[in-house]
This record gives structure tokens, C-alpha cells and sequence, in this order.
């Protein structure tokens, strides 16, 4: 027997028996399908964590310093930032606080509350509608080095200035999102906003973070877009500004700009010991963490969550291949007779093996084909869902996908096959 009459009679076998044919790939497909949506949103996760740490900026710092109680006098913020002026290695360093409550922000008629916040994009994407008060700006409280420390550039007018801080002068400088949405195509320099009925005057506007970054085509480029987004919608005061919000409590966050990243360790070292010096772990706490460490530890983290859902998804296609199995010994015992005769008249065990190996192939192919198709369409599902983005499953993803369902049918149908192989004829021309 040649290929083609194998697969021609795999063919006949298959579409005799449309009905447990179809339940016998519905294991593969479900399995198939698993494995692409949830490799997918493992993958849509890393990009997005990639395209967040990115957009932060690279040799990064983050520093965390808080005293209470009987903690003397000492001015952590200040100190901190002499201590930073003369380090070797160092940019610069900004306060990196926030304001905690959404005051509400004005500009003519356009408003931003913590009730009703309206959607706007910016960096040059098409405006969605939100009605979601998670895309309220965040209000950070910041020094001069902010930009330089936080990767943001200025596009328009300029950043805040050392007499800016030291003046209390009410000034700000919008991300471009929040600009886009307060003013349009207007130049928002030297226009003043209100917020909690407070004026303060734009100095600036940052660039948007996806400002010449190519990000690609397709739809998790997309998602990172989306990322990027949320960076741009944002106001920059200065730090000394707290006097006004947060009930002036002080600054703990703070954010470090190294050279290079050879000399971020030596920062951090730096840094840990001055800090260990500075505060009495009695009264008050500190803590130095690398964002290139969160970037590692997070890609780290996303990929054993890839390895564990592609694990789950793997159990739903090994219950499958049983599945294989199981149908291929049924086929085996219906066609004992018919195997019996091949082997009389002269067939070799090498072409009874390749037939039912070419069934199980077969069977596990055509599931494979609407398992992929049935993963295509989760994957955009959950990726709407749970993203606000269509996701794409890689063509890597769907030729593996592909292959090894394939594999899988020769590989749960080597066993039926061989117990074919091994029928004696004479008992096999008995069978009933």
C-alpha cells in the first residue's frame, strides 16, 4: 500500500464515522484552543509590563524614606537630595509624590473630577470613549529633575525650575494627553488651570512617551500603546505644593537618575548606606529598589505565569490524546478482520502501522485546524475583556499549535497501531 491509498482510506474511515470522528477531535480542539488564549495572555501581559517599564525610563531608582515619632529634626527629603548632588554616578534626583485625592481640575469649560472624568488619549492616537475616572490624570509633586529623573521630555515651553520650587510659585507642566484634552490644538503655555479652584499657570508640556518609539502594527502594539497612554495623562507640580494637598504631609518617594547602568548598583549601594545612617530604623523606614529589578523580577514572574496556564492548557490536550487513543483501539477492534486479511495476502506490519498512524494524524490535524481558529477568536475575546484590545496569537504560536496536534496523534496512535501490526492473521480472520 502506497501513501495516497493510506491517506484515502484514512479519509473513508474518518467520514464513515462523522459523528465519533467529531467528538474524538473536540478533546484536541479544546485543547488547541486553550493553549493559544492563554499563551496569548501570558504574552499580552509581558508586553505590557515591557512597554510600562520602558516608557518609565531606563537606570531608574526608586527610593522610599519615612521617619515618625521621635525622629529629631531631620529633613530626610533635603539631605537626601545634597547627598545625590555630590554622588558620582548620579543625574539627578526628584521627589516622586503624588497627590493623594482628585481635586478637581478646570480649564474654560472642560473639567476633570473624581465623578465624571471624559475620555482623552493623546500622543497622536485616536480619542476613545472611557467614562471611567481611572483615566483622571495623576497629580505628581515633583522638583526640576522630575522630567530628566522620569523620562518625560519637554515638547512645549519648558520643565520647572529650581525658583519654581523654592518660590512656591503655582505653576505646572501637563503630559500630553492631559493637555490634548484641556486644550485641544491650542498652546496651552502661559494658560492657567485651576485645580481645586486653586490657579496655577502651564509652564510646559511633556512629549508623549510613544514619541519615537516604534511599537509595530498589530494589535498588541496596540495594547502597549494603551500603556503608554495612561503615562501621558498626568500634571507635574512642584513638590513644594504638598503645603497645599495631603494635608502637607511630607514627601517619601523619591526618584534617582543614574548615568549608565553600570553605575546603578553603585548608586544603590550608596544610597542604602547614607540612608542606614541617616534614619534610626526605630523611627522611620527607607528602602532603595532599582526599576531595572522590577523589570527583571516582573518579566521573571510573567514568564513562570506563562509556563503555569501553558502547563494547564497542556492537561487539556494530553486528556485529548487519550482521547486518540481510546478511539483508535476501538478502530482496531472493528477492523480486525479486515486487518487480518491484509495480512494474509501479504501486507507488511511497517504499511498496517502507517495507516493507522495516518487516521490518528489525520483526525488530530482537522482538530488542530478548527482548535486554532476557536483559539483565534478567545484570543480576541478575552483580550477585549480583559485588555480593552483586540490580541492576535503569533504565527509562531499557530504553526507550534499546528504540529503538535499532529504529533500528538501519532504519538497516542503508535500503541492502537502496533497492537494492529502485531494481530496474527488466523486470529484475526476469527473475529467476529
Amino acid at each position: 500500500m502506497n501513501l495516497g491509498q493510506a491517506v484515502k482510506m484514512a479519509a473513508k474511515s474518518i467520514s464513515s464515522n462523522k459523528g465519533r470522528s467529531a467528538l474524538t477531535m473536540l478533546g484536541i480542539i479544546i485543547g488547541l484552543a486553550a493553549v493559544i488564549i492563554l499563551v496569548s495572555y501570558a504574552k499580552g501581559q509581558n508586553m505590557a509590563m515591557a512597554a510600562y517599564y520602558e516608557s518609565m525610563g531606563t537606570n531608574q531608582i526608586s527610593v522610599y524614606a519615612s521617619t515618625w515619632g521621635n525622629s529629631g529634626a531631620v529633613d530626610v527629603g533635603q539631605e537626601l537630595y545634597d547627598y545625590c548632588l555630590n554622588l558620582d554616578g548620579v543625574l539627578g534626583i526628584s521627589p516622586n509624590g503624588s497627590v493623594w485625592d482628585r481635586p478637581t481640575i478646570k480649564y474654560e469649560s472642560k473639567t476633570l473630577s473624581r465623578e465624571s472624568s471624559r475620555s482623552y488619549a493623546g500622543g497622536g492616537v485616536s480619542v476613545t470613549s472611557y467614562n471611567n475616572s481611572d483615566d483622571y490624570p495623576r497629580i505628581y509633586l515633583g522638583n526640576d529633575k522630575f522630567g530628566l529623573c522620569s523620562g518625560y521630555t519637554i515638547s512645549k515651553g519648558r520643565d520647572l525650575s529650581y525658583l519654581d520650587i523654592e518660590n512656591l510659585n503655582q505653576v505646572c507642566v501637563l503630559g500630553s494627553a492631559t493637555a490634548e484634552y484641556l486644550f485641544s490644538f491650542a498652546n496651552p503655555v502661559n494658560k492657567t488651570i485651576t485645580i481645586n479652584g486653586r490657579p496655577f499657570r502651564v509652564v510646559g508640556v511633556y512629549q508623549s512617551k510613544a514619541a519615537g518609539k516604534e511599537l509595530g502594527g498589530g494589535e498588541d502594539a496596540a495594547w502597549m500603546q494603551d500603556s503608554i497612554n495612561r503615562m501621558d495623562r498626568m500634571i507635574l507640580l512642584p513638590s513644594t505644593m504638598t503645603r497645599y494637598f495631603n494635608n502637607n504631609q511630607p514627601i517619601e518617594e523619591y526618584v534617582v537618575k543614574a548615568k549608565d547602568s553600570d553605575s546603578v548598583k553603585k548608586v544603590t549601594t550608596s544610597l542604602n548606606g547614607f540612608l542606614s545612617g541617616l534614619i534610626n530604623t526605630n523611627y522611620g523606614s527607607y528602602g532603595v529598589y532599582p526599576v531595572d529589578t522590577w523589570a527583571k523580577e516582573s518579566t521573571e514572574a510573567n514568564a513562570m505565569q506563562q509556563r503555569f496556564l501553558g502547563g494547564i492548557a497542556a492537561i487539556s490536550l494530553l486528556v485529548g490524546g487519550i482521547g486518540i487513543m481510546n478511539i483508535m483501539l476501538v478502530t482496531v477492534t472493528e477492523r480486525t478482520r479486515e486487518i487480518g486479511i491484509r495480512k494474509a495476502i501479504g501486507a507488511e506490519r511497517r504499511s498496517i502501522i502507517t495507516q493507522f498512524l495516518i487516521e490518528a494524524a489525520m483526525i488530530c490535524g482537522i482538530g488542530g485546524v478548527f482548535g486554532i481558529i476557536v483559539g483565534y477568536l478567545g484570543t480576541m475575546i478575552v483580550g477585549k475583556l480583559s485588555f480593552e484590545t483586540i490580541l492576535i496569537p503569533s504565527a509562531g504560536i499557530t504553526v507550534g499549535a499546528f504540529f503538535i496536534s499532529v504529533a500528538l496523534g501519532i504519538l497516542f496512535g503508535m500503541y492502537p497501531a502496533i497492537k494492529a501490526s502485531a494481530l496474527q492473521p488466523v486470529e484475526a480472520l476469527r473475529a467476529e
